[in-house]
C-alpha cells in the first residue's frame, strides 16, 4: 500500500516530479532526462495504472484520497498529501481535479509490433500542440483506430496535456515514434496499408472516395498550419479531402482527424 506523507512545505525536495508545470520545455527536458510523465486527476490516473504504468509517486489533496483508495492500496509509491493552496504552488496552477501522479515510461514498441493486428492507422507528421494530439489519440480510439505512428518532430502524447484532453487514449491505443521520417510512408505500403494524405492539393479526391473498398489504411495528417511536408504529401499513395462549403478551405487537424477517422472506419 502507498504510504501516505502529510507535505506542508511546497519547497520539499521530495516533489520535484510536480514542479513547475505550465513550463512546457522545463517539463519536456525533466521528463525525458528521468523517464517520467505525470497523469492528472483521477479517471486518467486510474486509466494509466490499470494499463500498466508503474507510479513513481502520488500527489493530491486529502479529499481524493477515498476516490483513489484502490489504487493506492496496490501500490508501493509514496503519496504526497497537500492542501490545494499549497500544490497550487507547487505545480503553478490550480490542479482542479485534486489529484496527480508521477509514472514511470515503458520502452517504445516496434513499428512492427504496433502494426502486428491493425487495420487502421493513424500517422502524424509534425503536430506539435498537445492539444490537438491528445486529441487525436481519443478520436481515434473512440472511432476504432488500431494505432498511431509519430514522426520524430511530434509533441509528446504523454505530456500532461495530451493525456488530460486524450482522457488516456494514449495508455489503451498501441503507438510509437518512426524511426525513419524519409521513407516512413513508402515502409507502410510494403506492409501492405494504403497510404491516404489528407491535404488541399489539386489532384485530392473526397475522403470516402479515397479510403473506399482498402483493407488497410494508413490516414496521415500533417502539422498545425502548413499541413504536411511535400515528402510525406507526394509519398502517399492517395490524397484525399474533406468536402467543406465554398469560402472555407480547411478544419482544425484535430477536428479533422475526427471527421477523417469516422469515414474512414465505416469503409
Amino acid at each position: 500500500m502507498a504510504e501516505l506523507l502529510t507535505i506542508d512545505d511546497p519547497a520539499d525536495p521530495r516533489l520535484a516530479d510536480y514542479r513547475d508545470l505550465r513550463d512546457v520545455q522545463l517539463r519536456k527536458n525533466l521528463e525525458a532526462e528521468n523517464g517520467l510523465f505525470l497523469a492528472e486527476g483521477e479517471k486518467v490516473i486510474r486509466r494509466a495504472v490499470e494499463a500498466g504504468y508503474a507510479a513513481r509517486s502520488f500527489l493530491m489533496a486529502p479529499k481524493w484520497l477515498d476516490g483513489l483508495g484502490d489504487v493506492l492500496g496496490h501500490s508501493d509509491a509514496p503519496c504526497f498529501v497537500m492542501g490545494e493552496r499549497a500544490a497550487e504552488e507547487v505545480t503553478g496552477f490550480h490542479v482542479h481535479r485534486g489529484a496527480l501522479a508521477s509514472l514511470h515510461r515503458k520502452p517504445l514498441p516496434t513499428i512492427d509490433a504496433v502494426l502486428a493486428q491493425a487495420r487502421s492507422v493513424l500517422v502524424l507528421e509534425d503536430i506539435v500542440d498537445h492539444t490537438n494530439v491528445g486529441a487525436i489519440f481519443r478520436s481515434g480510439a473512440a472511432l476504432g483506430f488500431d494505432a498511431v505512428l509519430l514522426a520524430p518532430r511530434c509533441a509528446d502524447p504523454l505530456y500532461r496535456r495530451s493525456i488530460k484532453v486524450g482522457m488516456g487514449a494514449v495508455f489503451t491505443t498501441p503507438w510509437t515514434r518512426l524511426d525513419d521520417w524519409y521513407d516512413a510512408l513508402p515502409s507502410l505500403s510494403a506492409r501492405g496499408f494504403t497510404t491516404v494524405a489528407l491535404t488541399l492539393a489539386d489532384d485530392a479526391t473526397p475522403i470516402e472516395d479515397a479510403v473506399s473498398g482498402q483493407e488497410k489504411v494508413a490516414l496521415v495528417l500533417g502539422g498545425e498550419g502548413h499541413g504536411l511536408s511535400t515528402r510525406w504529401e507526394q509519398s502517399a499513395d492517395r490524397r484525399a479531402i474533406i468536402p467543406m462549403r465554398e469560402g472555407i478551405d480547411s478544419l482544425n487537424v484535430a477536428a479533422a482527424s475526427a471527421v477523417a477517422c469516422y469515414i474512414t472506419v465505416r469503409r
